[in-house]
Parts: C-alpha cells; sequence; structure tokens
C-alpha cells in the first residue's frame, strides 16, 4: 500500500526522479500561494486599494512566526529521509511522533504569540493609519487559525521527505479552490471585507491539514502517525532540534528583519505598499520552480547521504542547479516583458500598476543568484548541516540588507535614488549569499566523500583536510 506512494530516491535515472518529485511540488507551491494572492485580488477588486495594501503587507508578519514550524519541519524532513533511505523504520517511526508532539506544541505557542504582536508589529512597520485598522482584523483572524496551516507543513513535509509529494498537491489544490469560493462567498456576497479573506483562508487551510493527517493516520508504512503511541524521543529530537532550530531562527530573523524593510516601503504611502505586495505575489510564484527543486534535491541528498551514495548525490545537486536556471530565467524574461499586464489582475490603480512593474523590472534578473544559494543550502541541509546555511543567510539577508537600507535611508530619503536604493536591498543580499554559500558547499563533506563511506571516516577526512589547508596557507 505505502509503495505505491512513497519513491526510493536512491535509485534511478536521477533528473526523472527530482523532476518527479519537484513538479508535484511546483504545482502544490503555487496553489499555496493561491491563498494569499486570490486574498489580495478579491479585496483589491472588491474593497479598495487601502485593503489591498492592509492584506498584502501583511506576510512579512505572518512568515516571522510561521517560518518556526518551517525550520523544524526542515530539520524533520531531513532526518525522516536520511532514515527512509537507510530503511531504519524504529528511527523512522521515533522521529515521526516525535514530529508530531512538536507541531502541537509549536501551534499553540504561535497562535498565542502571533496574536500578541500584532499590534506592536504593525506600528513598528509604520503602517499608515488608513489602512492598520483592517491590517490589525486580517492578521488576529489569520493567526487564531494558524493551526492549520502549521500541521499541513508539518504533515506535507513528513510525505515528502519519503518522496509522497503527489497527495499533498491533490489536498492542497482542493483546499485552494475551496479558498477561492469561500473568497468570493464572504467578501462579494456577505460583505465580510479583510476579515472575510481571513476566514476563507483559514477554513481551506485546516481542510488541507486534516486531509494530510488522515492519509498518514491510516497508512500502514513505517513513517505513519500512531496517535497512542506519541512521543518525544529524545535522540530524534535532538538531531530535528539541531537541524530545524538555525533554520527556523534563520528563517524567523529574515522574516522580522523584512519588517524593517517593510518600513522602508510603507513611508512611500498607501500606493507604493500596495505596489510592492503587489509585486510580492508575482515574486513568489516566479521563486516558485526553484524552490520546489530545492525541496526536491534536499530530499534527494537527504536519502542518498542515508544510503552513503555521494557520487549520486552530487549529481543531484548539479542537475537541479541547472533545471531550477533555465526555469527560472524563462520565468524572469516572461514576467518582465509582461509587468503592467499581470499587475492588472490585482488592482486597476494606475499608480500601484506603475510602483509594482518597477520593482519587478529591477529585481527580477537576479533571480538567477538564488538558484545557486537555494539548491546548495537545501543540499547542505539534506546532509544535516544547518548551521552553514543559517549563518550565510543570517549575514546576507538580515545583516548586510540592513545596513544597506539604512545606508540608502541616510543618504537618499527625499530623493528619486531612495526607491531604487529599497528595490536593489534583496538583490544584493543574495548575490552575497551565492558567493559565500558555494564557498561553503565546496568545502563540505559532499565535496569529498566517496561512496560507502560512514560518518566517522567522512569527520576524520574533513579533519584532515582542513588541517593541510591551514598548513598550506
Amino acid at each position: 500500500m505505502a509503495k505505491k506512494h512513497d519513491a526510493d530516491m536512491t535509485q534511478g535515472v536521477v533528473w526523472k526522479q527530482i523532476m518527479n518529485f519537484a513538479v508535484p511540488m511546483m504545482i502544490g507551491l503555487i496553489f499555496q500561494q493561491l491563498y494569499n494572492t486570490v486574498d489580495t485580488i478579491v479585496v483589491g477588486q472588491f474593497v479598495g486599494k487601502e485593503a489591498l495594501a492592509a492584506v498584502g503587507s501583511t506576510g512579512t508578519i505572518i512568515n516571522m512566526l510561521v517560518s518556526l514550524s518551517a525550520g523544524l519541519s526542515s530539520g524533520a524532513m531531513v532526518m525522516i529521509s536520511q532514515h527512509y533511505g537507510a530503511h531504519n523504520d524504529k528511527r523512522l517511526d521515533d522521529a515521526v511522533q516525535t514530529t508530531i508532539v512538536i507541531t502541537f506544541l509549536l501551534s499553540v505557542f504561535i497562535t498565542f504569540a502571533g496574536i500578541l504582536l500584532v499590534k506592536p508589529m504593525l506600528r513598528m512597520m509604520r503602517t499608515p493609519d488608513d489602512v492598520f485598522d483592517m491590517a490589525v482584523e486580517y492578521l488576529t483572524i489569520y493567526y487564531a487559525g494558524i493551526i492549520g496551516l502549521i500541521f499541513y507543513n508539518m504533515t506535507s513535509g513528513i510525505m515528502r521527505a519519503v518522496g509522497d509529494s503527489r497527495r499533498p498537491l491533490y489536498f492542497l489544490i482542493f483546499s485552494a479552490c475551496t479558498n477561492i469560493v469561500l473568497d468570493l462567498l464572504f467578501v462579494v456576497l456577505f460583505r465580510l471585507g479583510v476579515a472575510g479573506v481571513a476566514y476563507a483562508t483559514v477554513l481551506s487551510q485546516l481542510i488541507s491539514a486534516v486531509l494530510t493527517l488522515w492519509v498518514l493516520t491510516r497508512t500502514d508504512a513505517p513513517y505513519a502517525i500512531k496517535w497512542k503511541k506519541l512521543r518525544i524521543a529524545k535522540a530524534e529530537f535532538r538531531r530535528i532540534l539541531s537541524i530545524g532550530l538555525p533554520t527556523s531562527v534563520q528563517q524567523a530573523v529574515t522574516s522580522f528583519s523584512n519588517v524593517f524593510v517593510q518600513s522602508y516601503i510603507n513611508i512611500l504611502g498607501s500606493a507604493c505598499m500596495a505596489g510592492w505586495s503587489t509585486y510580492g505575489k508575482l515574486d513568489a510564484f516566479v521563486l516558485v520552480p526553484m524552490q520546489a527543486i530545492s525541496l526536491a534535491s534536499s530530499t534527494f541528498v537527504g536519502q542518498n547521504y542515508g544510503a552513503r551514495q555521494f557520487t549520486r548525490a552530487r549529481k543531484g545537486i548539479n542537475v537541479s542547479l541547472g533545471l531550477s536556471e533555465v526555469i527560472t530565467i524563462a520565468l524572469g524574461v516572461f514576467v518582465v516583458a509582461f509587468a503592467p499586464q499581470l499587475m492588472r489582475m490585482f488592482t486597476s490603480d494606475q499608480e500601484v500598476i506603475t510602483f509594482a512593474s518597477f520593482f519587478v523590472r529591477i529585481i527580477t534578473p537576479f533571480y538567477v543568484c538564488n538558484c545557486v544559494n537555494q539548491i546548495y543550502a537545501g543540499a547542505l541541509r539534506g546532509i544535516g548541516d544547518a548551521v552553514i546555511p543559517t549563518v550565510v543567510m543570517l549575514a546576507s539577508f538580515v545583516a548586510f540588507r540592513q545596513v544597506f537600507l539604512f545606508g540608502n535611508k541616510t543618504l537618499f530619503e527625499g530623493t528619486q535614488t531612495y526607491i531604487y536604493g529599497i528595490s536593489l536591498a534583496y538583490p544584493s543580499g543574495w548575490v552575497m549569499c551565492t558567493i559565500l554559500m558555494t564557498i561553503f558547499y565546496r568545502k563540505s563533506i559532499l565535496f569529498i566523500a566517496q561512496d560507502g563511506e560512514d560518518a566517522r571516516a567522512l569527520k576524520e577526512k574533513l579533519r584532515i583536510r582542513k588541517k593541510y589547508s591551514k598548513k598550506k596557507k
């Protein structure tokens, strides 16, 4: 029964294995983006520019806490994929039951923390008065129902770790379609405004969570959820935290720093806010193939690392990088060429369209850098090394970016150059991250390991290599 859905990525044609996993992930990520995107389209078309700005600008606050669960989910995926690749059913079971307990505890924390932080974070972002109350309403409802999103992310992560990316996709498509219907029902028919799109989103996310939980409960595979045997296995808990916690911290801090990025945008008014958030929706779709292939390569590396097939793991990384670059460049050319037309899906306000198109044309050419840093970061996490990606991304996406933005504000606020500086803040961080991630990837175990070597031998080889490198200097 289980073998019909999961996938052993330690054998078969590499590019086919990666694409068979990544394509459903791409479609799934597209539908996941539809949640907030449809919200912004509906309020932009049926409520107004201020509602569009309110809903569209809340993403940084939502991601700040949701990224905690995303990071821990990545830690759980790595451990589950490694145990699955090694065919260690006992440790696989321990990891799954531990993940579900962590998910429940995390859901409680994020729900209460999110509701308490809504107003302080909106004030920190310098949210304009004509947007503030609507943003508070949307975020409060969203966080009150966040449990559905957190459980879906974790449980779908378990399924993807064993190579099953199709069923999470089917459930996501169903819930995304439900969200569209509920959006139109609550906003157009019942006139609930931003509250309507928030209710539609949390209800739809809850449906997807229930479906994935149902599948994992009913399966007879070794990665099944066993409600009466839920527990925290200390060894797996420590490993999940050692991989997931650095990633969680990196993503949460990066999201928190984006609150300050949003504050630099907000001082330019609601039209620029709406333009930035509209650009962000298009940006999220263009990045989907890269994200899906990165997740696929991480699972691919994790399973082959568990099976000690390092040559195959390296080949998977190279294939993933080539695929993501080609697809991202093609999409980038398309969105730059048709930016104004694409923006009219969200709003008919010409000022908002002008701002959004400007951001697209400045930032999009730099997406190729993200392909490199995301694939290499995913590969390092796949072998259980989450510290290096965390440090590199914090340095690039937080420290460097904030210094860049502060310098831009100090030197150019009130001039036309100011908005160009804001636009280049993200790309400059991507370039820096790509350079550093390439260096560290080439110094990792993956680059020196031979097939069949165990962990102890690899650590010794890496120690000798570092010692020789220091002597050479």
